[in-house]
């Protein structure tokens, strides 16, 4: 059964010689249980993130967490600590190959929804482009007026947040 959620990202990147550029989005999505154990989460992008058009999945595989993104980008990255993975990432300009080398990767889940965090660096051409962390919080969306986890969201289904730079997240 798919459950409606609210997710808060927040995502860091670092790139030589600039400062970390941060990002901080709350939207909302689905979360759902598939029959082999996988949780797949799976929310829209908007203009605020640069990747309106897209739609965002990820699988919670166990100690692995794979990003499928489809639509005006696609992208399927591999998040597993200590390992580093190819693809390719296909823009409306073109396509690169690109590697996820995963530093750290920390996963919970509980009755109260889950938290994820991975530490990862993005290469271009066999070269690092840059370093990113990407904390997400899930949590399902609450039916009881005014509560905490109430919030607002605009037609687009966005809440409050940050401009975005879609190559890292």
């Amino acid at each position: 059964m798919k459950k409606n959620v609210v997710i808060s990202l927040m995502g860091v990147q670092r790139y030589d010689e600039t400062p970390p550029d941060v990002i901080e989005l709350v939207t909302q999505g689905q979360l759902h249980e598939e029959e082999d154990g996988a949780l797949v989460l799976t929310y829209e992008e908007s203009e605020l993130t640069g990747l309106e058009g897209t739609r965002t999945t990820l699988r919670i595989e166990g100690e692995r967490v794979v990003m499928l993104r489809e639509g005006e980008l696609n992208t399927q990255m591999i998040f597993e600590e200590g390992q580093r993975h190819l693809s390719l990432y296909e823009t409306p300009y073109g396509t690169m190959s690109i590697g996820v080398r995963t530093w750290s990767l920390f996963i919970e889940m509980d009755s109260s929804g889950v938290e994820l965090e991975m530490d990862y660096a993005v290469e271009v051409e066999y070269s690092t482009a840059g370093r990113n962390t990407f904390r997400i919080q899930v949590r399902e969306v609450s039916s009881r007026k005014g509560s905490e986890e109430d919030v607002e969201f605009d037609s687009e289904g966005q809440g409050a947040g940050g401009k975005a730079d879609p190559a890292g997240l």
